[in-house]
């Protein structure tokens, strides 16, 4: 992290611009240290009954004072049941590099009604407040507010000197009663204050002397629902973003407008001693991988060679960001560094070896959407790889120990990415991190013979490939049994696993085949006995049931799922009922399920392939996205029926 792109035109007016008036005083709002009983004994939230803890009061103030941006923030939160106990433990993150920014005039303390009925204040002791370096430019402030239990009332504020200009989020994962954010400034410095919100809100502008106050208010604003297949919860809060558009020099009338733009930003990121200049250090190779690369002519295993030897020699020391702290060549000396320090060294060794490498500056599905109008690097979170050979294009995180060379970050499909190179060389802009034939893709061979007591006993041969394989990798580093209760036993309760194998773990351009033989109770409703070819598929349980939605549906990939399933029913049984062979088509053919039933005697054979070729879907496309979702899994989970073969009545 570093300062914004603002800075310094904020600084340029700094001795130019007058003194702030002093922080607006609110009549809504209760003082400092001023709790109602009634809140003590308060047991909900009245617009939010189920709710753990409430925000009582969440304020905030930027202010341009003596030259310089300062947020004074007060929060004031009720501890409603023991899952918000967790609220009172505080973490306040500020930039202390170069002293751009401090915490000043902090204090909390925690409000509890005793036998007798009284407020009993307890503050927080400051030797228990710590301030602790994050890294070489991030530090946070952590307290826990004492003697919190349910019924208690958490207060803290504090001032954040040398504050940026600010996204105030009025939403969080608990409801919130009131929430104001205001800013005061110069006429001198103009800013926008614009609210992204669905919900009302208030937006009052007031000018006091030669000052522009703007206030923006939202009253019980619900939590933010957990929805399913959400690509970031920060994408849908509300919030208000505050804007530089202009500062004028009170002694000449010069107007200067805030118009960064993206080559701007792309020129001082390869002028910068963090990032760019980078770039241009030399990565001494080491023997081993010399020697690797001599024998390797092909271009895609030279690069696949350099990226599995620095995802397997450097050691992430869990640093995100796209910095560079201590420099490539520390870094690659003691084999450790932040995820900055490491990918840059992976695009040295790249290029050194004849690659068409560059540095990629990403955002991550949960740092939030980039804006491509806001041209500021301080929305990206991470700086990756991107090699070009022929017409393929890779993007690659040595950081990551999963991820194979041939796939996508998973974390980053279907978001943009900003290449950065020489403005000169027209190589550096915008580029789609989306590929349609990278998928999450699974096979399901099933044999099963229904026993005379009713049981389905057989073997499943799963095949995961792409993104199925990555996501059944990573549970698999904790151990086959986590696979196994992951994927199998904790979707099928009913399930016994007798055997369970697992093939080409050590191969990731191979399917990771896993094996298992199992048993399983047949349902019984008198002569009719019941079962389903919807096993081990990942598709047990329909995730959209909500007949309303605020965020879009975020699946991120693509998708298919194939199932061939055969089963043998007793001698002396016949199918009573069966599933009819069928294709059905979503309205946009995005969704594309087939389903083939064969039956023959006392077997019966089941292919169904699913296909899902779209991996986004919006609000306004949710209708009859869910309606078709609810008729895909009425076909998934439709029953195949059988029973005892009824002996012909003897002729008369």
């Amino acid at each position: 992290m570093k300062p914004t792109l603002i800075v310094a035109i904020v600084a340029f007016a700094a001795t130019c611009l007058p003194v702030s008036l002093l922080a607006q005083k609110d009549k809504d709002i209760p003082a400092w240290g001023k709790v109602e009983k009634a809140d003590l004994q308060m047991k909900a939230c009245a617009f939010d009954k189920d709710a753990e803890a409430v925000v009582l009061l969440d304020v905030g103030e930027l202010v341009f004072l003596n030259g310089d941006i300062e947020l004074e923030k007060r929060v004031r939160i009720k501890i409603l049941k023991e899952g918000g106990l967790e609220k009172a433990d505080v973490k306040i993150p500020y930039y202390y590099y170069k002293s751009l920014q401090s915490i000043g005039k902090l204090s909390a303390q925690t409000y509890n009604l005793d036998a007798s009925g009284n407020i009993v204040t307890t503050a927080v002791d400051k030797k228990s407040i710590f301030d602790k370096k994050i890294n070489k430019r991030v530090a946070e402030i952590t307290f826990s507010c004492p003697e919190v239990k349910p019924g208690s009332i958490i207060e803290y504020k504090y001032i954040l000197r040398g504050a940026d200009l600010v996204t105030w989020y009025f939403q969080s994962d608990i409801p919130v009663q009131l929430s104001r954010f205001r800013t005061d400034f110069p006429l001198e410095v103009e800013l926008s204050n614009t609210p992204f919100c669905v919900l009302p809100y208030d937006h009052q502008k007031e000018l006091k002397g030669n000052r522009d106050v703007q206030t923006v208010t939202m009253k019980e604003v619900p939590a933010l629902r957990d929805e399913p297949f959400i690509s970031n919860d920060e994408d849908y809060l509300q919030r208000v973003q505050t804007r530089l558009v202009a500062v004028t020099n009170p002694n000449n009338g010069q107007r200067i407008r805030n118009i960064w733009n993206w080559v701007q930003v792309v020129k001082l990121l390869m002028e910068d001693e963090d990032f760019g200049q980078q770039l241009k250090k030399e990565i001494p190779r080491t023997a081993d991988l010399d020697a690797e690369l001599k024998t390797i002519k092909d271009p895609y295993l030279r690069m696949k060679t350099i990226h599995h030897y620095v995802r397997k020699n450097m050691a992430w020391n869990e640093y995100t960001g796209i910095w560079a702290f201590d420099g490539v060549k520390s870094a690659w000396k003691e084999k450790k560094g932040t995820l900055g320090e490491i990918n840059l060294i992976l695009v040295n060794l790249l290029k050194d070896a004849g690659l068409a490498a560059s540095p990629i500056l990403v955002s991550t599905r949960d740092n939030g959407r980039v804006s491509t109008m806001l041209p500021d690097y301080n929305q990206f979170n991470k700086v990756l790889a991107q090699v070009k050979i022929g017409d393929k294009v890779y993007i690659l995180d040595a950081t990551d120990k999963n991820t194979p060379t041939h796939l996508y970050p998973r974390d980053l499909m279907y978001t943009e990415a900003l290449v950065i190179e020489k403005i000169d060389t027209y190589e550096w802009g915008w580029t789609a991190i989306w590929d349609e034939t990278m998928l999450k893709k699974k096979m399901v061979i099933m044999r099963a013979d229904i026993t005379d007591k009713d049981s389905l006993v057989g073997e499943a041969h799963v095949s995961s490939m792409g993104y199925d394989r990555l996501d059944r990798q990573s549970s698999l580093t904790d151990g086959k049994d986590k696979l196994l209760s992951r994927y199998f036993t904790d979707p099928h309760p009913n399930v016994r696993v007798d055997e369970f194998d697992i093939e080409n773990q050590d191969s990731d351009s191979l399917p990771l085949v896993q094996k298992l033989k199992f048993a399983q109770p047949v349902t019984a409703s008198g002569d009719y006995k019941f079962f389903t070819a919807n096993l081990f598929t990942g598709l047990e349980r329909n995730p959209f049931l909500a007949e309303n939605r605020f965020s879009d549906v975020f699946f991120g990939i693509n998708q298919n799922v194939t199932v061939i399933a055969n089963f043998k029913i007793p001698e002396g049984y016949a199918f009573e009922e069966l599933p009819k062979s069928i294709r059905m088509i979503m309205p946009d053919t995005s969704i594309e399920i087939t389903r083939r039933v064969v039956a023959e005697n006392n077997q019966l054979s089941v292919r169904i392939n699913l296909d899902f070729k779209k991996p986004f879907y919006s609000t306004e496309e949710y209708d009859y996205f869910m309606q078709f979702y609810k008729q895909l899994f009425d076909m998934l989970n439709e029953q195949i029926v059988y029973r005892k073969k009824v002996a012909p009545l003897p002729k008369p």
